[in-house]
């Protein structure tokens, strides 16, 4: 037969832990929704590839590579 008697303390903390949670989890939507809209806006995976700022001349459409 257990004890169980809990203080005031463990509902604080249950507060503050509910809260942080709430907030860990609304930062982590806000991240995920600014990588889908960003995805979504490039349209294509080249340009996805593409956005990494380094010159990589295998993903260079071949008309501008002539010129």
């Amino acid at each position: 037969m257990a004890i169980k008697v809990e203080h005031e303390l463990h509902e604080r903390r249950r507060g503050r832990n509910l809260g942080v949670g709430l907030l860990l989890i609304g930062f982590i939507a806000i991240i995920f929704g600014l990588t889908v809209v960003k995805v979504l806006q490039l349209g294509d995976t080249a340009e996805f590839e593409r956005f990494d700022h380094v010159a990589r001349p295998q993903i260079v459409p071949q008309e501008e590579a002539d010129q």
